[in-house]
C-alpha cells in the first residue's frame, strides 16, 4: 500500500450516476409485504413499486384523453343536432 494517495481530483458521491431520485415514502406494511412477496425469487420490490406507479400514471393519462375526447364529441354532436 502506498504511504500517500492523491485525492485532489476526486469527487464525493456515487461512482455511477442514477436516473432515479432517492426519496423517503411511507407505505402501509401490507403494501410493502405484498410487493416483497411478488419478488420472492430475488428481484427488487422497489423496482416493482416503481413500475406499478408508472403503469398507473400511463393508464390515468389515457383515461384523461378518453374523457376529454368523449366530452368534445358529445358537445359537437349536440351542436350538429
Amino acid at each position: 500500500m502506498r504511504d500517500k494517495y492523491d485525492f485532489s481530483g476526486s469527487r464525493r458521491g456515487p461512482i455511477i450516476r442514477s436516473s432515479k431520485e432517492r426519496i423517503t415514502i411511507r407505505l402501509d406494511p401490507a403494501v410493502i409485504q405484498w410487493f416483497r412477496e411478488q419478488v420472492s425469487d430475488g428481484g427488487n420490490y422497489q423496482t416493482l413499486i416503481n413500475n406499478a406507479l408508472l403503469e398507473h400514471i400511463q393508464r390515468q393519462s389515457g383515461t384523461d384523453l378518453e374523457t376529454t375526447l368523449r366530452r368534445v364529441l358529445r358537445e359537437e354532436l349536440r351542436k350538429a343536432s
